[in-house]
């Protein structure tokens, strides 16, 4: 497709089953699952309620969507963190991003981690949200382990979990400031492992 008017192509829109993917992460995120309905996912994305069985047959397949869609948010905000030459950087740069979305935390609360919440309650397959967090935990070690640190995994977990920690007063408390300060403190404390 041509944008007439600057004369440049103009990207497609997503497919439905993307956009429906990405809707139903959203819509998980801002009201969890148990709560949202597919009529609630079909409008977030802008499609007819009666599409979305045609995509997805039940609840629990949007529920598998929304995690995909959230492994491959995941994928792309590592190859951004990639695009910095060390790892304290790629680090400083992860909590950054946190801190950009405190906004978002202090109406929801974290989406990796409120999902993750709320799917391991469950006990049919679908708590797999984990497996995502595995993901960042390792990248975020490898991270420590590049800094020549011996203690990489204890690290790893100490930095997620003082994320975790803050999204979760960060909501609580309807408070992004919070996030701001930790975010500083968090930065520092990366810099002091790194000498």
């Amino acid at each position: 497709m041509t944008n007439s008017v600057e004369g440049r192509r103009t990207p497609p829109k997503a497919g439905k089953r993307e956009r429906l993917a990405a809707a139903a992460a959203q819509v998980f995120h801002e009201q969890g699952v148990e709560k949202t309905t597919i009529a609630d996912i079909a409008r977030a994305a802008e499609v007819p309620v009666g599409n979305v069985y045609y995509y997805f047959k039940t609840k629990d397949q949007l529920v598998e969507a929304a995690l995909g869609a959230h492994a491959q948010t995941l994928r792309e905000l590592i190859a951004a963190l990639e695009q910095y030459d060390d790892p304290r950087q790629r680090l400083q740069a992860l909590v950054r991003g946190w801190v950009d979305q405190r906004d978002r935390a202090a109406q929801f609360g974290c989406p990796t981690g409120t999902l993750a919440s709320e799917l391991g309650k469950r006990m049919d397959g679908l708590d797999q949200a984990a497996a995502g967090i595995r993901a960042l935990l390792d990248w975020i070690e490898l991270q420590f382990t590049a800094m020549g640190r011996a203690d990489a995994g204890e690290l790893a977990v100490a930095l997620f979990a003082a994320y975790q920690g803050i999204s979760l007063l960060t909501n609580t408390f309807r408070d992004p400031e919070l996030m701001v300060t930790e975010g500083r403190r968090l930065v520092r404390w990366i810099d002091s492992l790194a000498s």
